[in-house]
């Protein structure tokens, strides 16, 4: 091979190779973490026995379903209202109810002291490769080996409806919450969005909110009641949107 030639090849396999590592680089810069808000289920057997949920959970685990997210994904969930988090992992792909934002174990809903009769949670995804990551694995890992030995009978979630003696009253807000469908850069397309949920279903209460300049959002609601809210979500089946997140409104 000429000597020029074996030159220029040379510097067209470097040039290639570092527009692949920049790509891969861009890539993983520039992902999208997935976050969610919404209502969840608190697994019980009965769930899986009624087939409401078609996967087994166990009581200890700190384990979700979440359909939008692979198995082994790494999750930071919130609790909203006392603002207690943790750190858990999806399970196995399972079919629970539309109107759910996931399904989490007993014991993810009584560390974070969540209230059975209103259990809203956020929950997001971890997608950054840190030693905090590698470190809560790793406690993960331990945990889910002593869980698999500890008594389900200590598992009790807590109502925060219903508040100890010894403590302070606080006020409790009440139910009112609305359905993001999506946010938009321009107003025109918030709009077409708003008139295509208007025409092709039986719901009203669809608002165009101004968030910031270039920032428009679909919102349906309030909905003061979980009934109604369930109600006026299960509708928006059809149109398969995707991440419809609730939102509580302060």
């Amino acid at each position: 091979m000429n000597y020029k030639h074996l030159i220029f090849f040379l510097f067209l396999l470097t040039a290639c190779t570092t527009n692949v590592t920049n790509k891969s680089s861009y890539i993983l810069k520039n992902k999208v973490k997935f976050s969610s808000s919404g209502f969840v289920l608190v697994y019980d057997n009965n769930l899986f026995l009624n087939k409401i949920v078609n996967k087994k959970m166990n009581d200890r685990d700190l384990i979700i379903f979440q359909r939008n997210l692979k198995t082994g994904t790494s999750i930071k969930i919130l609790n909203p209202v006392n603002n207690k988090s943790l750190i858990a992992q999806v399970g196995k792909n399972s079919i629970y109810p539309i109107f759910n934002n996931a399904v989490v174990s007993k014991r993810i809903a009584s560390e974070l002291e969540l209230n059975i009769n209103e259990p809203y949670l956020l929950i997001e995804e971890i997608v950054h490769n840190s030693s905090f990551v590698a470190k809560k694995s790793k406690t993960f890992d331990e945990e889910k080996k002593v869980a698999n030995k500890a008594p389900v009978e200590k598992i009790i979630i807590n109502d925060l409806n219903v508040t100890s003696k010894s403590k302070k009253l606080t006020k409790i807000k009440k139910f009112n919450y609305s359905i993001k469908i999506a946010d938009f850069y321009f107003i025109k397309s918030a709009i077409n969005m708003k008139n295509r949920i208007l025409n092709e279903s039986s719901i009203s209460n669809v608002n165009v909110k101004e968030i910031s300049k270039n920032k428009f959002r679909v919102i349906l609601g309030p909905y003061l009641d979980l009934k109604s809210l369930q109600n006026e979500y299960n509708k928006l089946h059809k149109f398969n949107f995707e991440n419809i997140e609730i939102i509580k409104n302060v």
